[in-house]
């Protein structure tokens, strides 16, 4: 079984696993450096599943950029006919590529108050 998050970044949701590299919207920062994302909307550790509502509490996904770069280009055209009224445009959107290098999921502690009463 192997342990995956979905995360939320960017508008988009996406399924990474520990090891994945994935293409997100562009970030800030500098190649190298960490970014943690803290909107995990589900996990899957050791078999158990975790969904959240709308997150899942105390979970991060640990991430570094490995690359800035821009997508392939869309060609828009438009065309109204009888008019030769005639428009291309291009655009090529930016997008940082991150090297997933773990997730976690910490375990709120009890308190003391809390472990008194049960007893």
């Amino acid at each position: 079984m192997t342990d995956y998050a979905i995360i939320k970044t960017g508008g988009k949701q996406y399924r990474v696993r520990e090891g994945d590299t994935v293409d997100v919207e562009k970030l800030e920062g500098e190649i190298g450096d960490s970014v943690n994302f803290s909107d995990v909307l589900m996990t899957s550790l050791d078999g158990s599943l975790q969904v959240g509502n709308p997150v899942v509490e105390n979970a991060t996904v640990a991430a570094e950029i490995t690359e800035h770069g821009r997508g392939n280009k869309l060609t828009v055209f438009k065309y109204k006919n009888k008019t030769r009224s005639r428009v291309k445009k291009g655009h090529r959107q930016p997008y940082t590529s991150l090297l997933i290098q773990g997730i976690s999921v910490k375990r709120p502690r009890r308190s003391r108050a809390s472990a008194k009463k049960e007893e």
